[in-house]
């Protein structure tokens, strides 16, 4: 009996370290290597990224990269169709991108990436697909200012299309615009185009405006009519820049005066 006792107490240890480790084994088999994924999983988890979270963010960046090529597509067909303007296939023109628009001065000024280093002057006109958009009126070397035709300080000569009848045109911060007619009762109609005045000094004749979309015939001191523009002004992003402007103002300037 003390024999027993002696072996007992000298190798239990080891007898139970073989049995869990049997018990073990067993168990791995039954369950096929799970228990041990699954531990190890746990044990590594502090290690290893959310799988959870990095899916997140690899789905947002996808996101912005897909909002990126939409964005880029809109952009290409923005500038293909400025592009595709008679004023810019015979070169007369320059198209430039808008770089900055102030949200106070919104439909009153705009500034555009090109300026005196590639021939931007003073008086340049400047157009969009639908027609005419404002004038440059101050230049750096990279850089010009345009006023808008919306700009409520804008003022310039405009014609009715089907009757001929004139006027002068001042903006409204807005996408409408007013004609003030010179004939006390002029013949217009609602839905008549408007296009700048032979007259103008400041643009030349013929350039689109926009629609007639109201009429205040009775409005004292001149008969008006409100004005949908063709152009989005407020949705912009290229436009083209021309020196018609200039070459207008010195055809209409007066000749000089013969040396006595």
């Amino acid at each position: 009996m003390s024999f027993l006792s002696r072996w007992w107490g000298q190798y239990r240890s080891i007898l139970f370290l073989g049995v869990l480790g049997l018990g073990a084994a067993w168990t791995v088999r039954q369950t096929q290597g799970e228990l041990l994924a699954e531990l190890h999983r746990v044990m590594t988890l502090p290690f290893q990224g959310n799988p959870e979270k990095q899916q997140q963010l690899v789905a947002a960046k996808t996101w912005e990269q897909q909002q990126t090529i939409v964005d880029l597509k809109a952009q290409n067909q923005a500038l293909k169709k400025l592009l595709e303007q008679p004023v810019i296939k015979k070169k007369d023109a320059i198209a430039t991108p808008i770089i900055g628009r102030a949200a106070d001065h919104w439909w009153q000024q705009m500034l555009v990436g090109h300026g005196a280093n590639v021939g931007i002057v003073e008086g340049s006109v400047v157009q969009a697909p639908g027609g005419l958009v404002g004038r440059v009126t101050q230049v750096t070397a990279n850089t010009s200012q345009v006023l808008l035709i919306t700009d409520p300080k804008s003022r310039l000569g405009v014609t009715v299309s089907r009757s001929r009848d004139m006027g002068i045109l001042r903006g409204q911060s807005s996408k409408f615009v007013i004609m003030d007619f010179f004939e006390k009762d002029p013949n217009v109609r609602v839905g008549d185009s408007v296009v700048t005045s032979s007259l103008s000094r400041l643009f030349p004749a013929g350039l689109a405006i926009g629609t007639v979309k109201s009429l205040k015939l009775k409005q004292t001191p001149k008969p008006q009519a409100i004005v949908e523009l063709s152009v989005p002004i407020d949705k912009l992003e290229w436009v083209s820049v021309s020196s018609d402007g200039q070459k207008t103002a010195k055809n209409n300037a007066p000749s000089p005066s013969p040396p006595p």
